[in-house]
């Protein structure tokens, strides 16, 4: 494999470097470094001048001819060998050429998805990193293992144009890298000793729909309303008027890759200190329930600067010990006052997931009235408070401040500027439009997707799910299409990968867990032919949403392709129930992929239970025979469901005798 290093002739470099084309062009995935798949016919295209003849030299002996059309739109399919490089292509036309160098042939997937797939190896420091994230980072040496990121773009109508550049899985690279992405490119190339190419298209808090088409989504019957609104929103000028009328600044940009912009957003200035005072009149503000959302009240889609204030009355409670602010999560930054007195404060990017706990001196509190003031900028998507909200002290002294708070926006985030509102502004005359977001429905298929088509690669790899989250009755057949339009588009039935989502608390409320809705609805994706799922209940992280153990979740994706694709002979997946019958009192559960037999591993929790018609569950002993399992409950006389890991936070207990964990599942017993 690629053992014959291949040197350019000087000639060849000499004339790239002096004929510069003018007029021909490819598309940038089309670039020095990249990975073509091998052994077959792959599609590469580009413009030039219109009817213009075009030639293609590569330098493993194919040499073929075409021509652009009447626009100077041109497509050619090239012919690659097995495995080898780097290699060079010359595209010649008329006294116009140029070449694209160092050309791996060899194994080409597309990776996609939302944070847990962008997440690099890097991770998002300082809390969310990846398992030996810097020993990783030093031993990454594999110059025969690619990546092309896409650059993040969004648009509600289809691009054909796309950003973006192939790196080298180096050390100096490979902080840039999609850390699932790369581990399952490394299993890969080590297996069969040749190069890999990673196509990375992802954008973190990104739902399924955004990667789905305008006319997949009608066919589906879902989100036609918003689709409907995108097509007929306020023309721009309308929206550029109101805005105009503002003082604005520019929102804080990255300069680094781990640049969370903690100082930049600290010192962004919205002449609204005097907000946070307790003499301030807020009399007139509207009121907001809390916890949850405070953006949409405003506008479905505000993103922006919001103030939160509430009173609260220290009545017969101890004021002179310290207390503690607590409030589950503040999406995304906040600054938060006492009588005017600053307690404390996140702002910069990643926080948007973190519990609030600031300190109250007890020199800030009062017996009577006290004023809590909370500064919010949200920054995209739902900005809300959640969790808990309280202060307390360590003597026992609780005090709720859920409940209606008085809000005010003071600047709202449009097109990369943030505007100042003033204290006489209208919100009455603000017109309603809709403002086009990453997470909206078609906008990162139309634009992170659409112009990758037709490049040719072996399958694709999808890490994604939480932001759909909620909206499990739809995500099967939402998911299902999205992947049966892809392949469509494509003309290609390829393997499709996915990475169920992993364990995380959500909430604190018990009786409120969702995130098993959407696994189970992951699970149901299987029905499609062609497809594989890794489960993670075994290797994630209740109090991060991005667990660290990438390297596992790429190995198991890896092994999907390896058995299906290459010819490995291993157990690609853990347990997976085919089906669930009654005998007698007892529920047997029959599952494939068991290897040489299931294992019931122990836990202080019993994930198995089951119920009768009225769907009371209540917790079944379990027992298992090679692929079955049997339940039984005497608290259950006639069962006719059966669930498994039915929460937020699942500890798993069912596995495989190849250690993978089955996944979670609810089942009308048949």
């Amino acid at each position: 494999m690629c053992k014959n290093l291949k040197l350019i002739p000087l000639s060849i470099l000499l004339f790239n470097c002096f004929d510069r084309p003018k007029t021909i062009k490819v598309v940038p995935i089309f670039s020095d470094g990249m990975v073509l798949q091998r052994s077959t016919m792959v599609d590469i295209w580009g413009t030039a001048s219109p009817n213009t003849d075009i030639q293609i030299l590569s330098e493993w002996g194919q040499r073929l001819n075409t021509k652009s059309n009447d626009t100077g739109a041109w497509k050619a399919k090239l012919s690659t060998p097995n495995a080898g490089g780097p290699f060079f292509l010359k595209i010649i036309s008329n006294k116009e050429s140029f070449l694209i160098k160092d050309i791996l042939v060899g194994e080409v997937w597309l990776a996609s998805g939302q944070s847990n797939m962008e997440m690099s190896l890097m991770g998002y420091p300082p809390n969310d990193t990846i398992l030996n994230y810097k020993e990783e980072i030093r031993d990454a040496n594999y110059p025969f293992i690619r990546m092309f990121n896409v650059e993040k773009r969004f648009s509600i109508i289809p691009e054909k144009s796309f950003k973006g550049s192939w790196l080298e899985a180096s050390p100096s690279q490979i902080e840039k890298f999609s850390a699932t992405a790369y581990f399952f490119a490394r299993k890969i190339h080590k297996k069969l000793d040749i190069p890999v190419g990673i196509i990375h298209s992802s954008w973190g808090g990104s739902p399924c729909e955004s990667w789905t088409s305008e006319e997949k989504l009608y066919e589906l019957g879902i989100y036609e309303e918003t689709l409907n609104r995108m097509n007929q929103n306020v023309q721009k000028k309308v929206i550029d008027k109101w805005f105009g009328q503002f003082n604005s600044i520019d929102i804080p940009k990255s300069k680094a890759f781990d640049d969370r912009l903690e100082k930049e957003y600290e010192e962004l200035d919205f002449s609204d200190n005097q907000i946070s005072r307790i003499d301030y009149n807020d009399k007139e503000w509207k009121e907001v329930m809390l916890p949850g959302r405070f953006d949409s009240l405003i506008t479905s889609d505000f993103d922006g600067v919001v103030w939160l204030r509430k009173d609260i009355f220290l009545e017969n409670v101890n004021v002179d010990v310290d207390y503690s602010l607590h409030i589950g999560y503040i999406d995304d930054m906040d600054k938060t006052y006492i009588n005017g007195n600053f307690i404390g404060g996140m702002n910069g990017l990643g926080y948007w997931n973190k519990k609030r706990k600031y300190k109250i001196f007890k020199s800030f509190l009062k017996e009577g009235k006290n004023i809590i003031a909370i500064r919010a900028i949200d920054t995209g998507g739902p900005g809300r408070l959640e969790g808990a909200m309280n202060i307390s002290n360590n003597i026992g002294d609780t005090i709720h401040i859920d409940g209606a708070w008085k809000y005010l926006p003071v600047a709202e985030i449009y097109e990369g500027k943030i505007y100042k509102y003033n204290q006489e502004v209208s919100f009455e005359d603000r017109p309603s439009f809709l403002k086009i977001n990453p997470f909206m429905p078609t906008v990162l298929f139309n634009s992170m997707i659409y112009p990758l088509i037709p490049y040719t690669f072996k399958g694709v790899i999808w890490y994604q799910g939480e932001s759909n989250i909620g909206k499990h009755s739809e995500y099967t057949k939402l998911f299902s299409g999205m992947m049966k339009d892809w392949r469509n588009r494509w003309e290609n039935d390829f393997p499709f990968y996915f990475v169920q989502i992993a364990p995380y608390k959500y909430t604190e409320r018990t009786d409120n867990h969702q995130s098993q809705f959407l696994r189970d609805s992951q699970r149901k994706s299987l029905k499609l032919s062609n497809t594989g799922m890794v489960v993670t209940l075994d290797i994630g992280d209740f109090n991060n949403i991005h667990p660290a153990n990438k390297q596992e979740v790429g190995n198991r994706l890896a092994r999907l392709a390896l058995v299906n694709q290459y010819g490995s002979r291993l157990n690609p997946l853990g347990p997976i129930l085919i089906s669930s019958v009654t005998k007698k009192n007892n529920v047997e559960l029959e599952f494939e992929h068991v290897g040489s037999g299931l294992i019931l591993k122990k836990s202080k929790i019993n994930e198995f239970e089951i119920a009768g018609k009225d769907m009371i569950f209540f917790k079944a002993k379990a027992s298992v025979f090679t692929n079955k399992v049997i339940l039984s409950s005497e608290n259950v006389l006639l069962p006719k469901y059966v669930r498994y890991g039915w929460s937020d936070t699942p500890q798993p207990t069912l596995f495989n005798s190849d250690d993978f964990p089955a996944s979670s599942f609810l089942q009308k017993i048949d």
